[in-house]
């Protein structure tokens, strides 16, 4: 029930708040700057409204303190998940507004946001300690492997750093995203609740509330989009999701368009300057599609497909 009430609440307040969000960035000329090197028909969106991350990411906040508080769930788990989708958001946000100033497509430098990230990580993992956690990572065909308290330290940096720039990346699509990790967020709410971790359970299901009624507003033709601020946030508090349900691994699978999408940008980087040639006619891999034809809709479609299968069947084999 708690995992109901955080779904329901999180979707209300963002159904019923987006829209004056929307108009209040309209009305200030808060757009999106179109990066110069991407497709060229996607500089009809410069202007649409960026930051939609602030109002789901606030719906996910007071839902899950308010099912947390109802139900007696709201523990260290939950709050530190709250603090690293606060914290990411809030790295987003830094970068959002710097472009949104400079009226440009570069934000925060490199080491600045990766600096950030890196502080989020080390909290998450002293409450991970606190909480007596295991420091086991589990690898198909191999089992339970201890990492030990440094290798399991670099793991967790890793993983958030890696996935919270991974979404990141994927979110080039009027509701690309949005879709995908409304998927993987209930994937690893099953499983949560499959292992009575209904803290995380909750949280999950106040994403995926917040992402379904934010997607009224980002699907194709977008009134506004999730920026850094919100992908950066999901990103990461995927990460810390798989880690708390000790299935990190699985990550790989029921996240695997996030992993194909930052896969063909470092295969197009590594090409392009060993050989000056591309792989693809555009990258991430989603432009790729745009580029040989097709429809903005049909990516979204197909990649949710992708994710549906691959989230069903990474669940199924877990359970």
């Amino acid at each position: 029930m708690s995992s109901v009430l955080s779904f329901l609440i999180s979707f209300a307040i963002t159904a019923a708040f987006m829209p004056a969000l929307i108009r209040y960035f309209r009305a200030k000329h808060e757009g999106q700057m179109i990066r110069e090197e991407g497709p060229s028909w996607h500089e009809k969106k410069s202007g649409t409204p960026t930051m939609g991350g602030l109002m789901f990411i606030l719906a996910i906040i007071v839902a899950t303190l308010i099912a947390g508080l109802v139900f007696g769930q709201l523990g260290p788990v939950a709050l530190t998940l709250l603090f690293i989708l606060v914290l990411y958001g809030l790295l987003g946000m830094w970068d959002d507004s710097i472009k949104l100033f400079r009226r440009q497509n570069e934000g925060l430098k490199a080491w600045q946001k990766l600096l950030g990230q890196l502080i989020g990580g080390a909290v998450f993992f002293a409450v991970y300690l606190h909480e007596g956690l295991p420091l086991l990572l589990k690898i198909p065909g191999l089992g339970a492997v201890n990492l030990g308290l440094f290798g399991y330290f670099l793991f967790i940096l890793f993983w958030l750093v890696g996935f919270s720039n991974a979404v990141n990346l994927t979110d080039g699509l009027d509701g690309l995203v949005a879709g995908v990790a409304s998927i993987s967020f209930i994937a690893y709410g099953v499983i949560a609740l499959h292992q009575h971790q209904v803290d995380v359970a909750l949280f999950c299901l106040a994403v995926v509330g917040g992402l379904l009624a934010f997607l009224i507003y980002n699907h194709k033709p977008a009134k506004i989009f999730m920026g850094d601020m919100g992908s950066l946030a999901l990103g990461g508090a995927l990460a810390a999701v798989s880690i708390l349900v000790h299935h990190e691994v699985s990550l790989l699978w029921i996240g695997l368009i996030y992993v194909i999408e930052t896969a063909s940008v470092i295969l197009q980087v590594i090409s392009f300057k060993t050989t000056g040639k591309r792989i693809f006619l555009m990258s991430p891999i989603h432009h790729h599609f745009e580029m040989k034809g097709w429809s903005e809709w049909r990516i979204d479609l197909t990649f949710w497909c992708i994710s549906a299968i691959t989230a069903v069947t990474g669940v199924w084999v877990m359970w």
